[in-house]
């Protein structure tokens, strides 16, 4: 059966403390990050750090960055491209209050 070409995903996720990967690039496909907003649902401001991780080295797009309560970051101003293998990692101060919605085009390599 032949792979589909292109496959459009959203993620969804709750921040929590520690990074973890919410979204790693399949084997034979590039990921194309078209958007990623993090939401802070509580009335108090709370940071957030998004990151791209390739191998054992891992960047932050955003560090720290504090949204304000009950307001929105973007969390990609263009389009991120992930090579098979990449992730985006994720975390925040609070465990439970920003929740990150990410859009993301699979294209077959």
């Amino acid at each position: 059966m032949a792979l589909p070409l292109n496959v459009f995903k959203t993620v969804n996720y709750i921040a929590p403390l520690s990074p973890v990967g919410i979204y790693t690039a399949p084997t034979g496909y590039t990921g194309v990050i078209l958007m990623a907003q993090a939401a802070n649902i509580d009335s108090t401001a709370h940071d957030v750090t998004f990151s791209h991780k390739r191998g054992s080295t891992t960047t932050e797009l955003v560090k720290q960055s504090p949204i304000p309560g009950n307001d929105a970051l973007s969390l990609v101003t263009g389009r991120l491209v992930l090579e098979s293998g990449d992730s985006i990692q994720l975390s925040a101060s609070d465990a439970s209050n920003v929740k990150v919605t990410v859009s993301i085009l699979e294209t077959l390599n």
